[in-house]
């Protein structure tokens, strides 16, 4: 898994879109590695119901078609509840347009949902499924689990026959083993 903090890519950013596209290493190779993913979990802070400039700048910054397709989760935190649809109503529709395959369930945490209580989900009470569920787990795990489904149905990895890398990437098919082929056999 790769990490690509925008923030430490601001002056490259700044630098690229006011000085006639000039790019630097560090930007190049961030576009690098979003144009390989398998997959991708975007999240942003959230200022003014959406999502940061910053972030903005980066997505702006990528080749037309470095996303198409690409199972994607999208998340988002903010200091209130109040900013909960920034992922649906200005996140969703930026990927979109970039032709990823996000997935339905978007990530919101406000700072309340950080050790947040639990909540019982509804169990009957017999061999322990009364336990509770933190919220933010619990959407976590459900847009993880969509995410591998999305991951899965694209064939990444040479999971699925006849499947194909998107178009326009620039990234040509991985060499060695499939991930398939490395899985025959596990029983876990």
């Amino acid at each position: 898994m790769t990490v690509i903090e925008v923030r430490d890519l601001a002056r490259d950013l700044a630098d690229a879109f006011t000085v006639g596209g000039l790019s630097s290493k560090s930007l190049d190779e961030a576009r690098r590695t979003v144009a390989a993913a398998d997959a991708v979990i975007a999240v942003s802070p959230v200022f003014k119901a959406s999502y940061s400039g910053l972030f903005k700048m980066f997505i702006d910054s990528l080749d037309d078609d470095a996303l198409r397709s690409v199972p994607t989760v999208l998340g988002a935190t903010a200091g209130t509840a109040r900013h909960s649809l920034a992922v649906d109503h200005a996140m969703r529709p930026l990927f979109s347009y970039m032709g990823a395959m996000v997935a339905p369930t978007g990530v919101f945490a406000a700072t309340d949902d950080f050790g947040a209580a639990t909540f019982t989900g509804g169990g009957n009470g017999k061999d322990g499924d009364d336990q509770g569920t933190a919220p933010l787990t619990s959407r976590v795990s459900r847009a993880a689990g969509e995410l591998a489904d999305l991951v899965l149905a694209q064939g990444v990895g040479g999971l699925a026959t006849g499947a194909t890398r998107r178009s326009g990437s620039g990234i040509k098919a991985p060499s060695g083993p499939s991930f398939g082929d490395l899985l025959k056999g596990h029983l876990g």
